[in-house]
């Protein structure tokens, strides 16, 4: 029997206001990730008033969404998107460079997408 792998690596590094979140996602991601992997979010911002976030998100071993969790996404996003002021996407699937541009209606800061994790990493050091 193979087993499945899917769901979230986070890291997420504060100073002061600002945080450096980290996302390496595996798989095709469910309902039960975002339960997981939200409230570590949640708990971390709520500390405090006006976070700005800068993320590094790793979609190189992602392979897409349940329905429910592309939902979850979406509302993470609605939620979160004005404390967002840069997010690079790292990849290695045409979609998702399609997927940075969506994502750029849902936040105030900008998104974009990588093929190559040292510009990415750059690109949010800026």
């Amino acid at each position: 029997m193979t087993a499945l792998r899917h769901g979230f690596s986070i890291g997420i590094e504060r100073i002061n206001d600002e945080f450096f979140l980290t996302l390496k996602a595996k798989g095709k991601l469910t309902h039960s990730d975002y339960l997981a992997m939200t409230p570590v979010i949640e708990s971390a911002l709520s500390e405090v008033k006006h976070p700005k976030i800068k993320a590094f998100f790793d979609a190189t071993e992602l392979e897409g969404w349940e329905l429910s969790a592309a939902w979850d996404d979406l509302k993470l996003g609605l939620k979160h998107g004005n404390q967002f002021v840069k997010i690079a996407l790292y990849g290695n699937k045409g979609w998702q460079e399609l997927a940075s541009k969506i994502g750029n209606w849902f936040i105030a800061g900008e998104t974009r997408y990588f093929d190559n994790e040292s510009d990415a990493l750059d690109w949010l050091k800026q």
